[in-house]
């Protein structure tokens, strides 16, 4: 099966070079190029190729917005981005863009070609240099989800609540904790009243959803 192939790039040598790097490849087919994002968007929906290659930093319509101009269009195209930054912060905001790959300008062709092949199957492709990045952004918004939806909870309500849908006895829990069985019944109270929770059986199903505990022990 041939993958058509459409770059877009404001610099005619890089666009020779891959024209002919990406011809020798006997399933590729490079259908048609253009030196700005404004003709790329024009051009790829009226060819429907199956991956655009798009540069980032273009005259008269950048890689990004181009991207996002295409996808809201022709939300099956396929879009590589290829560039010569591998800042985290561009990386990301291609793929926000719909973008399903990014590869550096100064990667090997094998992995050019290699995710060439895979964004046109529907699959995400990273450069190997730029992974780390992007899971180091991904890892830091996680963070800030986090911290955002932190639970109300302290540290001590969070084992009583466990060990409560556990099914364990107040005296149980106050054993395990090392506290009294008044601290425990403590900190019930007041679990249920910032979750606005009325029993047992509640708290435990707040207990199992959060992931606090599960249903096999």
């Amino acid at each position: 099966m041939t993958i058509t192939i459409f770059l877009a790039d404001d610099h005619q040598l890089l666009r020779d070079g891959l024209r002919v790097l990406l011809g020798s490849q006997s399933d590729f087919q490079v259908v048609a190029e253009a030196a700005d994002g404004r003709t790329a968007v024009r051009m790829v929906l009226e060819l429907l190729p199956d991956v655009v290659i798009m540069d980032i930093a273009m005259n008269e319509l950048n890689g990004l917005e181009a991207t996002r101009q295409i996808l809201a269009a022709s939300p099956n195209s396929k879009v590589l981005g290829l560039s010569g930054h591998s800042d985290r912060h561009y990386v990301v905001e291609m793929l926000k863009a719909g973008a399903l790959g990014y590869v550096l300008k100064d990667s090997a062709f094998d992995e050019l070609a290699h995710a060439v092949r895979c964004v046109a199957s529907g699959h995400f492709f990273l450069g190997s240099r730029i992974r780390d990045a992007v899971l180091k952004d991904y890892v830091h918004q996680l963070t800030k989800l986090e911290t955002l939806s932190d639970s109300p909870l302290t540290a001590r309500e969070r084992e009583t609540i466990q060990l409560t849908a556990e099914g364990k006895t107040t005296k149980q829990t106050a054993d395990s904790l090392g506290i009294s069985v008044k601290t425990v019944e403590t900190y019930r109270q007041q679990i249920m009243a910032k979750l606005n929770l009325h029993s047992i059986a509640e708290l435990t199903k707040y207990a199992i959803r959060e992931g606090f505990t599960s249903l096999e022990q």
